[in-house]
């Protein structure tokens, strides 16, 4: 049994890492969460009490993460401002979040002398073409290109520096394209998802050939169990399920599983400096720390996806309008 404080655990891949792990280990675990728009105590509904404590707070405040990770054995790093389209729209929010946030978290690492891991994006290395045979490793350069990316990136060069110069017990995943429960319906494919429940046609952007790696939230949350558990202080590793596809092939995907017309979607306009293509290779995670993803085809995850959005609509409804109002105003 560990003490873990989770960062940004009423978010999306958060509380589904709560979720996971307070059903597959006997952790007891503390969620720090400001309540963004993205946060949702809802999606820690229903949690044991005697295992999950809450703290509403910023983790770019000194005082309430130094209270907190004083009394922590391990902290579980996902809080971040995470949507490209709001980092182009209004950058400050992602340097005070991503980068001072990080660097507030590891001085109370430093002090206390606690284990931490870090949770990342493989938005960090940039794209790649669409016909390139070569994949996202632990190698690749860096080459961010939205203020989202870039501050991911500059969280990720905090953690490294803070293991060599001050000898933090960190280690650091980058990952593909998360779905699954709990996801905002500001994300490609809830808002697909949510658009068809509504009646309304799933939109693309541009010619929708933006390729993606997609991974399922719980075998995200699998694989940063077994970091914790085995991973080696100052490594980074890769996290994907090999789950590559267009927008477009994504699109089509879910209006099959849902019953309607393959081609039942609009083309809106594109985003500014849409990456082309993501791709991980994780293999380093899989022969060096024996993980592997439990939802091996894309579409078996995404069938549980839809089953959850369509049950779960007093979740997701309240942003909805909300959400589509932003994107129409933008003519997307």
């Amino acid at each position: 049994m560990a003490r873990l404080l989770v960062t940004g655990g009423a978010g999306f891949i958060g509380s589904n890492f709560v979720r996971y792990a307070i059903a597959r280990t006997d952790h007891h675990i503390t969620v720090l969460d400001a309540l963004t728009y993205a946060g949702n105590l809802q999606s820690l509904a229903g949690l044991p009490e005697n295992r999950l404590r809450f703290v509403k707070g910023d983790i770019a405040d000194p005082q309430i993460v130094d209270e907190l990770v004083r009394d922590t054995d391990i902290v579980v790093h996902y809080a971040a401002e995470s949507h490209n389209d709001n980092s182009l729209a209004d950058p400050r929010p992602f340097l005070d979040t991503n980068v001072v946030g990080t660097f507030t978290l590891l001085e109370a690492a430093r002090k206390y002398d606690t284990r931490f891991h870090h949770i990342s994006t493989d938005e960090v290395y940039g794209d790649l073409e669409l016909d390139d045979p070569q994949r996202f490793t632990e190698a690749t350069p860096y080459n961010p290109s939205s203020p989202y990316s870039s501050t991911k990136a500059g969280s990720d060069l905090l953690v490294r520096a803070w293991v060599r110069s001050f000898g933090v017990r960190a280690t650091l995943s980058n990952c593909s394209n998360n779905y699954g429960h709990y996801q905002h319906v500001e994300k490609f494919i809830p808002r697909q998802i949510t658009n068809v429940l509504r009646g309304v046609k799933p939109r693309l952007y541009g010619q929708g050939l933006n390729v993606r790696d997609w991974i399922h939230a719980d075998d995200h949350s699998s694989a940063v169990l077994t970091i914790i558990e085995r991973g080696v202080i100052g490594e980074t590793y890769l996290i994907g399920a090999d789950g590559e596809h267009s927008n477009r092939e994504v699109v089509e995907k879910i209006l099959v599983l849902m019953d309607q017309p393959r081609d039942a979607y609009e083309l809106v306009t594109d985003r500014a400096g849409h990456d082309l293509r993501y791709a991980i290779d994780s293999t380093k995670l899989r022969t060096e720390l024996g993980w592997a993803p439990a939802f091996g085809e894309f579409d078996e995850g995404l069938a549980d996806t839809i089953r959850w959005y369509r049950d779960n609509e007093t979740w997701w409804a309240p942003a909805k309008e909300n959400t589509e109002a932003f994107y129409a105003s933008r003519g997307q």
